[in-house]
């Protein structure tokens, strides 16, 4: 006989809380399991549920957890604590002041999480996304050490101010620019803390954050404390980094040779005997370090904590560079009353050491005559090997003016060192109001400081033209404060099909710089050697947000803000920028009834966002500025500075871009098939631009001012895959694919710009209406029957029978058309193998190590012999011409395929008690594929000169949990 309970009617009563924080969870399902019997849980994370019996399973479920299943044996209490789910909570995106569930998303928005950062050698933030976001291009400067990275969402977004996007780390917006003795403004955050790095691409998804976002926003969030015991992770590796390539110049046999067939007999003579790669000797295998050391846990119950401390010592392939870092960071979240009182305490602390080695060294190994010896014992300048000449007035050698300076002593005589120390933190407080939960208010204070101070050393052996040269010595101090004040509501509730989310806030921040430097030059003189520089600026903002769900069917958001600059004349200072959005998740409607499809979602936005980043201070003032040292006014015995008026323009005003995004998410067989795609419209109007000016009309021979429109189109395409998943066995696939086209639609006078070497004040790109930003601006090259570059023939394009500018044309520009990232990731049992490619195609570059460097002349001068790059071979130049430097010949097809990234690991499972160790092993810059005659064909700029290239790398790592 079965007993009475097991046909009762039971209740039972509870609280549903993180496992990690031990916070309640609001909102989550209770469900008994095969039924639709259920509730959620209301804000302290309470619920009941009724009419259960014996034998029910129920299972409580929140967006971001694993789902927990219970057996109901008639308990009248069950408390149940929810784990994170990695593989939902990659459902969840941040967006700015908040986080959105990916499926509620309106705007294009792409996610990379941890376990989907590139792998190996990876010092900056930027390397760890790098071809994993279609529309998202990433471009180191070079190989050097802590080398910055530029990157660039959907192309750029102006001609003259800054096109970087917005970096936000935990809430606080970064200031863009980099401080003297840093290589990059995200180097004082350590790769390893980071859980995640949010791209926001449309106008839509970026309006929140208002005019420093015109080029796209990257949300970085840190990682934060989870669980209740304190677990410790080491994570360490060793890497070496080698050359793979040098600029293509003439061995010692060539160049003799070449020597002896052209140069008179003067030439001849100054042949030497040695056999000397001057790149080899500048370049060499380089060594680094990198460990990390991290806790996170529980204290008390009620504060979740991560701490961590990490250095890095890395050498550059370039003598005597090095990149030394230790970071250190706390994170704080404690939680009270409740869970209706949350504070968020994050700080960080980096300390650097960079040593940068002489880049001038990387031209002079190019041009140093091979046959020459590094060292001569008749040198006045420590025996370094120069090209002396001697003046009788001074009765002393000097180096001739016209000669490269030995990159031996470039390298050895220079010590340019600097330290900087930066701090960046926030505390952030969330009250969930008692008496209107549905309401949190919020404020987040933040202070981001740096300090650096430096100091560049010049000995008296450096060989110099100077004839009274004793070496020199500079210093500098670089201050840098970045304020912050958020606060703002945020509204969140459900009823019935209906959902709403609206934030309205203020914000302040306001950045100051303050600069000391000292000059020994200067100050042997009788200058006043010292000079001072300080500056302010700030941005007041008001912003609001609204996010409404229908039945998760239709999405709408709106979203407006207000920022006033100081950068403007108050008349213009304020700009408004709105933005709105709708979405469709066509897969939620009843007539849409499919076992394949997890998602199709269909998106329009339209939003305005404006842009001064870049632009100087107080443009709009009538200013006076204290001349340099170099430029101070001798009176009798006495020098004096001077002060001159600067340039202005009281009509400066907001550059504002608006952009229409169109897309549409799609998921397929569980995920298993994902991706999105999205089309672009951005037109950028009222660029500013730094223009020449009539004479006699301002302070200065050119002014900034607003002066065209620029179109920015494209499509993009990304597609996952996981072709085969077991229980041992998951292979996933990752492409993404690009179009991007930039055109200048409206511009009244074409600006020259892209200055290079060879010849005085040669530009060779511009910008005209109907192109792209940066085209070539060159000559059409005359060919031979051979394919031969005829030297000084080109097409007379008008045909007034003379060669001059109005003969010149635009031809291509350094950005790519089409750019595509592919990656892989293969796991078998406790094996794993991630492989990460990408691809540029139509983006050209100009060589200017060829086209400076490839005359005969160069073997036949006067008084020094300097080498010449192989491309003599296949044009015979003789000289050194401006239409010859301005060719478009040099403009060559840099398109490329690059194998990034090979990792091979290992993961020991339970080597003691609750651990686990992983060995892995990298390469990076494995393979490139190009056409491009020069040393890399990926140049930020487009123009190839003294690039300082980047190595291949091997890396040996382990990372233990315990």
């Amino acid at each position: 006989m079965l007993p009475m309970s097991f046909f009762a009617q039971n209740s039972v009563s509870g609280t549903v809380s993180e496992t990690a924080t031990g916070m309640p969870v609001p909102g989550a399902n209770v469900i008994v399991k095969g039924t639709s019997n259920g509730t959620i849980t209301d804000f302290d994370g309470l619920y009941t549920i009724e009419n259960l019996v014996v034998g029910d399973t129920i299972a409580f479920s929140f967006l971001g957890f694993s789902t927990k299943e219970v057996e109901f044996t008639g308990q009248q209490t069950i408390d149940v604590q929810l784990d994170e789910d990695q593989a939902t909570l990659d459902e969840v995106v941040v967006v700015g002041y908040g986080t959105v569930r990916k499926k509620d998303a309106t705007g294009a928005v792409n996610q990379v999480s941890t376990e989907d950062f590139n792998q190996g050698q990876v010092n900056t933030a930027g390397q760890l996304i790098t071809g994993k976001i279609a529309g998202v291009t990433v471009t180191s400067g070079g190989g050097a050490p802590g080398e910055g990275q530029s990157i660039n969402i959907r192309g750029i977004g102006s001609i003259s101010l800054n096109s970087s996007p917005l970096y936000v780390v935990d809430g606080i917006p970064l200031d863009n620019s980099n401080v003297g003795g840093s290589r990059n403004p995200l180097d004082f955050i350590n790769p390893n803390d980071i859980e995640s790095m949010t791209v926001l691409k449309d106008a839509s998804s970026t309006a929140i954050y208002g005019s420093r976002a015109a080029n796209g926003v990257v949300l970085i969030t840190t990682k934060k404390g989870k669980g209740q015991e304190f677990k410790f992770n080491y994570s360490g590796n060793t890497t070496v980094s080698r050359p793979t390539n040098y600029v293509d110049v003439m061995n010692a046999d060539e160049f003799r040779a070449l020597v002896n067939e052209v140069g008179n007999e003067a030439a001849i003579e100054r042949l030497g005997d040695a056999n000397i790669n001057w790149q080899e000797e500048i370049y060499s295998e380089a060594i680094g370090f990198d460990h990390n050391l991290s806790t996170t846990g529980n204290i008390g119950g009620f504060m979740p904590t991560r701490a961590s401390v990490g250095y890095t010592d890395q050498d550059g392939i370039l003598s005597g560079d090095n990149f030394s870092r230790t970071t250190g960071s706390v994170s704080l979240r404690p939680s009270f009353m409740d869970g209706h009182l949350k504070f968020e305490l994050n700080g960080r602390g980096m300390y650097t050491e960079n040593t940068f080695a002489n880049r001038d060294a990387i031209g002079t190994s190019v041009d140093y005559d091979p046959t020459q010896p590094i060292y001569d014992p008749n040198s006045p300048f420590s025996n370094y090997n120069s090209w002396l000449v001697y003046s009788e007035e001074a009765d002393r050698y000097a180096l001739n003016n016209l000669a490269p300076v030995n990159p031996i002593a470039l390298i050895n005589e220079k010590d340019d060192s600097a330290e900087v120390r930066r701090f960046i933190g926030n505390a952030k407080v969330d009250y969930k109001l008692h008496f209107f939960p549905e309401i949190t208010a919020t404020v987040n204070v933040g202070l981001d400081r740096t300090n650096s101070h430096g100091r560049t050393i010049v000995s008296e052996n450096m060989p110099s033209s100077q004839l009274d040269w004793n070496g020199s010595y500079s210093n500098y101090t670089n201050n840098s404060t970045n304020k912050l004040f958020d606060a703002y509501l945020t509204y969140d509730n459900d009823f019935d099909d209906h959902s709403l989310n609206a934030v309205l806030g203020y914000s302040y921040q306001s950045f100051e710089n303050d600069n000391y430097s000292f000059d020994s030059e200067a100050a042997e003189e009788g200058n006043d050697a010292e000079f001072i520089d300080k500056w302010r600026s700030t941005l007041l903002s008001y912003f609001g947000r609204a996010n409404y769900n229908y039945a998760d069917r239709y999405l709408v958001t709106a979203t407006l803000r207000a920022d006033a600059s100081s950068k403007l004349n108050p008349d213009d200072r304020w700009g408004y920028f709105p933005s709105f959005a709708v979405a469709w998740n066509i897969n939620n409607e009843e007539f849409f009834n499919s076992n394949t499809v997890d998602q199709l979602k269909l998106r329009v936005g339209y939003g305005e966002i404006a842009n001064v980043n870049g632009l100087g201070d107080y443009l709009f003032l009538t200013k006076y500025t204290g001349s340099r040292s170099n430029a101070y006014y001798q009176f009798g015995q006495s020098y004096y500075q001077t002060y001159r008026p600067e340039a202005y323009n009281e009509d400066l005003r907001w550059e504002v871009g608006k952009t229409l995004n169109a897309g549409l998410d799609y998921s397929f067989f569980n995920s298993r098939i994902s991706g999105s795609i999205n089309a672009y419209l951005k037109r950028t109007e009222d660029m500013i631009s730094y223009v020449t000016v009539d004479p006699f009309t301002n302070f200065s021979n050119g002014i900034d001012k607003n002066i065209g429109d620029m179109e920015n189109r494209g499509v993009e395409f990304e597609l996952n895959v996981v072709p085969v998943q077991t229980d041992d066995f998951k292979w996933s696939i990752g492409y993404n694919i690009a179009y991007n086209d930039n055109e200048i639609t409206n511009l009244p006078d074409q600006v020259e710009t892209g200055g290079i070497n060879g010849g005085t004040g040669n530009n060779i790109q511009l910008h005209k209406e109907g192109y792209s930003p940066f085209s070539y601006w060159v000559y059409k090259q005359v060919y031979d029957e051979a394919g031969r570059p005829i030297e000084g023939a080109y097409v007379d394009r008008n045909g007034d029978n003379q060669i001059n500018d109005e003969d010149k044309y635009l031809y291509k520009d350094p950005f790519a058309d089409i750019t595509m990232g592919l990656n892989t990731n293969v796991s078998f049992k406790n094996w794993d193998l991630a492989v990460v490619s990408r691809a540029s195609l139509g983006n050209y570059a100009y060589n200017n190590m060829a086209s400076a460097k490839s005359y005969e002349i160069r073997a036949t001068e006067n008084s020094i012999l300097t080498n010449l790059h192989r491309d003599y071979f296949n044009t015979g130049f003789q000289s050194l011409t401006e239409t010859n430097l301005q060719s478009d010949y040099y403009v060559q097809d840099a398109s490329f395929f690059k194998l990034d990234n090979i990792t091979l690991g290992y993961t020991f499972d339970q080597i003691f008690e609750e651990s686990t160790l992983r060995l892995y092993g990298t390469a990076q810059n494995v393979l490139i594929v190009t056409d491009y005659d020069g040393l890399d064909p990926e140049i930020n700029g487009g123009i190839d000169n003294n690039f300082y290239p980047r190595p291949r790398t091997f890396t040996v790592g382990v990372n233990l949990n315990f």
